[in-house]
């Protein structure tokens, strides 16, 4: 069996939600590592940010994971060099409004963490996949949390959410087992990133919540870890991996 990365520098990268956290470590992990990269998110001044330190290996791309249209016209809005995506790094999500207990929260920051965690995650690989069948050649690498393997009060939504990406990411592996597509789930603990700052919009609480924590993983852990997956040889599939601060039960 060969030892050669099945996706060796040079493959083509898209990763959502990468204007900020662990979107962009990932984006600048594997533009360091000799990948193209498209940097998808919403704020396309902040993707205009990261790509013009990055340079010539990302491009900039305006996605919108809630939005059928955006998703759907990704590939005819890319330059052409650029609409062979070799690895799909579904990361956008978020908690906002999250923490409270379910009757206490609102129902429309219930349905929107589902409509971005969820739905936006099975619409992008949706749009991408086809590719990657006809090609057969890909790596589909979905960012969970042990949310999704382990709940806990007051996040009924979010965990929820994640329980579905853990599910449709073991039954998408399944779906293409024994061909040249690999899907893997990265299951991260306590990230401090300014996801607390979206799900509250209070920078004091935010800091507040990750130093009360105590030992945090850094969005740099999380990118590590997704080179990891996808520079294993083609026989190897890193279905999941669970990563956890030194702390953290």
């Amino acid at each position: 069996m060969t030892s050669e990365a099945a996706f060796p520098a040079g493959n083509t990268a898209l990763v959502t939600g990468a204007s900020s956290g662990i979107g962009e470590a990932i984006a600048v992990a594997l533009v360091d590592q000799g990948y193209r990269v498209i940097c998808a998110a919403r704020r396309l001044d902040k993707l205009a940010e990261l790509t013009g330190r990055l340079g010539s290996q990302a491009h900039a791309l305006e996605l919108d994971v809630t939005d059928g249209s955006s998703v759907e016209s990704l590939h005819a809005r890319l330059p052409e060099e650029w609409q062979s995506i070799d690895i799909l790094v579904n990361n956008a999500g978020h908690d906002k409004g999250g923490r409270r207990r379910f009757d206490e929260g609102n129902a429309a920051d219930w349905a929107d963490i589902i409509d971005t965690n969820v739905t936006g995650l099975v619409r992008t690989t949706h749009a991408v996949i086809p590719a990657m069948i006809e090609r057969d050649h890909g790596h589909i690498v979905n960012i969970g949390s042990i949310a999704g393997i382990s709940s806990y009060a007051n996040s009924t939504i979010y965990s929820g959410s994640k329980h579905a990406v853990h599910g449709f990411s073991e039954s998408l592996r399944l779906d293409y087992a024994g061909t040249g597509i690999r899907v893997t789930e990265i299951l991260p603990g306590m990230v401090r990133t300014n996801f607390a700052l979206a799900r509250w919009r209070d920078q004091a609480r935010a800091d507040s919540f990750y130093d009360d924590f105590g030992v945090c993983l850094a969005p740099e852990d999380i990118a590590r870890t997704v080179l990891f997956a996808i520079q294993q040889p083609s026989h190897v599939v890193i279905s999941q991996l669970v990563v956890v601060p030194s702390g953290q039960r």
